[in-house]
């Protein structure tokens, strides 16, 4: 979803940073060239999610919807030496765009981006991983949600985008199937044991989950 810039949004994103330039050529491009270019991560939760990975310093990432590859470049600047990051695309030509920002980024040799359904590539990377970013069918948190809880390393960060879905999934009344699953996946973390959660509602909702 696209930032409602308000002046206190707008004052905390102008002294949050630096943005490296290549991530701004990528937020150019993606609004020059594709038809829904909200879905980018704005560059203020772009930066927070370069500072948790840069604290977490994870070995393996796994992020689920690349889109133009802005947020999977956040999340590379605080891989570990050596680390790699899987982002799963199902749009043919977003990973096309992706693939050339990847290559124009200093991460080239540390991103792969595997083309298709997460439902069918999911399960051959088999992890474990440190930390895992989904941005990608909203539908399938709660059923990804087991698999990734045993696949994420202790200390481990689960991440989730697009979690407050406009508002909607804290709204009474009858709602979308969207949102009844971003609330049942929310619910999941809650009264998970093995995890502690903290929704932050910045832009469209952001989980920050982490395994005990």
């Amino acid at each position: 979803m696209r930032d409602n810039i308000d002046p206190v949004y707008e004052y905390a994103q102008s002294v949050s940073g630096p943005t490296p330039a290549y991530l701004n050529e990528v937020e150019r491009q993606t609004y020059l060239k594709t038809m829904a270019p909200q879905m980018l991560s704005g560059r203020l939760q772009g930066r927070l999610l370069a500072m948790l990975s840069k604290l977490r310093q994870p070995k393996t990432i796994l992020e689920f919807g690349t889109f133009t590859g802005y947020s999977a470049l956040c999340l590379a600047e605080g891989l570990a030496t050596g680390g790699i990051l899987h982002t799963i695309e199902g749009n043919k030509e977003m990973a096309f765009l992706a693939r050339g920002n990847f290559a124009a980024s200093p991460f080239a040799e540390q991103i792969q981006l595997h083309v298709g359904q997460a439902a069918n590539l999911f399960p051959n990377l088999k992890g474990p991983f440190d930390l895992i970013f989904l941005d990608g069918d909203k539908r399938s948190y709660p059923d990804y949600y087991p698999d990734l809880i045993d696949r994420l390393t202790p200390g481990g960060l689960l991440l989730a985008d697009n979690i407050l879905w406009d508002g909607k999934v804290s709204a009474s009344g009858k709602l979308g199937a969207d949102a009844l699953a971003l609330r049942a996946y929310n619910q999941l973390l809650a009264d998970d044991p093995k995890m502690e959660v903290v929704v932050l509602p910045i832009r469209d909702g952001l989980s920050v989950g982490r395994k005990l």
